[in-house]
Parts: structure tokens; C-alpha cells; sequence
């Protein structure tokens, strides 16, 4: 008889608090699906062969918005996310409504994440201080000098 994997049976899906597609022309005709629980950013790409692309938000560094003139003409925009994961340091979601209002909501849930886990900026860093911000001289913090 074949044993049941009892793991994966209780398995549950967190609740979606947002999900979009990347649009063409301002029309979702494209595979690529964007999606955020409580935990993740999800992006799934592909139709015959799929790729799922997972983010866990409380590794999100930066997150900026932009917006071509296509794109404006369309309504629509892409959000980067700069985070510390290895295998996707930067991700973007492209073409997709309310553009402002998804980057304003990622914000607050990947600061509500990091707020939860304890998570600092520094501990995501690695060393301690901040090695990549041009100003800063090993302690993770901006001369008085230069900032004025």
C-alpha cells in the first residue's frame, strides 16, 4: 500500500492579499501572474513551460516605482523590489494597475513583516553595516559633513 505524505496533505495556502498579471497594451494577454500573501511575493512566468519565482517580503531593501510614457498611455507601471535574496536581487513587476497603490502596499507589508520577525536592515546586510551605500565609512552610518 502506498503511504500517504501527510506533510504535503496539511499544507495550506496562505490568503492572497494581492494578485495581477502583466499586461500588454494595458490588457492581461501575457503568462506572467504576480501574487503576495501574508509571507511572499510570488511571480509565476510561463506557459508551456513554467518558472515560479519565490520572495520572502521581510528581504525586501527598497522598493521604487516607475512609469514610461507607454506605460502612462496604458495606465500602467512597473515596481522594483531590491532585496537580498541570491537568486533574484532585483525583481520587477511590470505593466500592472494601480501601480503607486501596490508599491504603497508592499512598503507597509514588507516593514509589517520585518517589525514581526525582528529583522533589521543590517542583519539582511550580512556585516553589520552597511558595505554598498556610497557614503557610508564602515559603521553603517552618513558623516554629518557630506550629508549637509
Amino acid at each position: 500500500m502506498a503511504k500517504k505524505n501527510t506533510v504535503l496533505d496539511n499544507l495550506t495556502e496562505d490568503e492572497i492579499l494581492w494578485a495581477d498579471t502583466k499586461r500588454w497594451m494595458g490588457l492581461p494577454w501575457t503568462f506572467t501572474k504576480y501574487r503576495v500573501d501574508e509571507e511572499r511575493l510570488y511571480c509565476k512566468d510561463g506557459f508551456l513551460k513554467t518558472q515560479t519565482d519565490e520572495l520572502l517580503l521581510y528581504r525586501v531593501m527598497d522598493i521604487k516605482s516607475s512609469q514610461t510614457l507607454g506605460q502612462r498611455l496604458c495606465g500602467v507601471g512597473t515596481v522594483t523590489l531590491y532585496c537580498s535574496d541570491k537568486s533574484s536581487g532585483v525583481l520587477e513587476l511590470k505593466n500592472i494597475k494601480e501601480y503607486e497603490k501596490v508599491r504603497r502596499f508592499l512598503s507597509e507589508l514588507v516593514e509589517k513583516k520585518r517589525t514581526e520577525t525582528g529583522v533589521k536592515g543590517r542583519e539582511i546586510i550580512g556585516m553589520g553595516h552597511a558595505v554598498d551605500h556610497p557614503d557610508a565609512d564602515g559603521d553603517g552610518q552618513c558623516d554629518a559633513a557630506e550629508t549637509e
